[in-house]
């Protein structure tokens, strides 16, 4: 066996949030048809998400170049799929911090959390004939008390061959106790991780991905550096993307989408997956 086959590891490179635009979703086709990504997970609820963006994902689904999953969605601008949610502001799930808060608090209601969050999966499995190859969460809602025990149960129930994305990071992973948003999600995947194993629930071994999200980061240094330390059956988070309106109407992750594209699409990409000995397979 060569030196290179013994470095081989098999990550998870994951495009959130298709569904959110058409130009995004074409980006990450794109990747995933040229094997530069080898998963994309899904926002049913976006408007722009429909039967024709469906079945183009399916297809690449369908040839082995995808891993599809459900990004179930939870906070504002997306509204509810559900009959009754709430909170609501301007009929919209609650922003960021504001869940975070009620759910830290336990101020939100367990049954609206689990008819939601089994609409999604409904949705998911109406749209693509088959329940989700895994499943995670906008802006890592999936991670936050309260939350996680009814994404945990709806997953049990409606999906058990999935995995669920976990979200903490290889303890070696260089500048990890500089990025505070990093350290909470670790801090929240070690209750996550435990929940899922009791119910039986596989997850993902590490996670990479997560930077401030400002105009001037500097995509092609910061991702060699997620791979780095990654276990085989880690997972790196991404947001590859081209900018339509539709976009720039639901999120403030513009520019970065793009640079991420043009970066995944590079020569520096494939030779970095080579001289790493990444594999990316669906």
């Amino acid at each position: 066996m060569s030196e290179r086959r013994l470095r081989q590891r098999r990550i998870t490179l994951c495009a959130d949030d298709y569904g959110i635009s058409r130009s995004v979703d074409q980006a990450i086709r794109d990747l995933l048809a040229r094997r530069r990504i080898n998963a994309t997970s899904v926002m049913v609820l976006a408007p722009a998400f429909d039967a024709a963006e469906a079945r183009a994902l399916q297809a690449l689904r369908d040839n082995g170049d995808a891993a599809v999953g459900l990004h179930v969605t939870l906070t504002a601008p997306f509204a509810p799929m559900s009959p009754g949610f709430g909170p609501l502001r301007d009929a919209a799930f609650p922003r960021l911090q504001t869940l975070l808060g009620l759910a830290t608090a336990r101020r939100l209601d367990p049954a609206s959390l689990s008819r939601e969050i089994a609409a999604q999966l409904q949705a998911f499995a109406d749209a693509f004939g088959t329940p989700p190859d895994f499943v995670d969460g906008h802006q890592h809602v999936q991670l936050f008390p309260q939350i996680r025990d009814a994404f945990l149960d709806a997953v049990a129930r409606h999906a058990p061959q999935a995995w669920v994305r976990q979200c903490g990071r290889p303890a070696q992973q260089a500048g990890r106790w500089r990025d505070r948003k990093g350290l909470l999600l670790d801090i929240l995947s070690v209750g996550f991780r435990r929940r899922a194993t009791r119910r039986g629930l596989r997850s993902n071994a590490a996670f990479a991905g997560t930077y401030d999200f400002r105009d001037d980061a500097d995509v092609a240094a910061l991702f060699p550096r997620f791979f780095d330390g990654l276990p085989d059956g880690g997972l790196v988070m991404c947001h590859p993307g081209l900018v339509d309106a539709e976009l720039r109407r639901l999120d403030p992750l513009t520019t970065l989408r793009e640079r991420e594209y043009a970066y995944f699409g590079g020569e520096p990409f494939a030779r970095l997956l080579q001289d790493q000995g990444i594999v990316l397979h669906a």
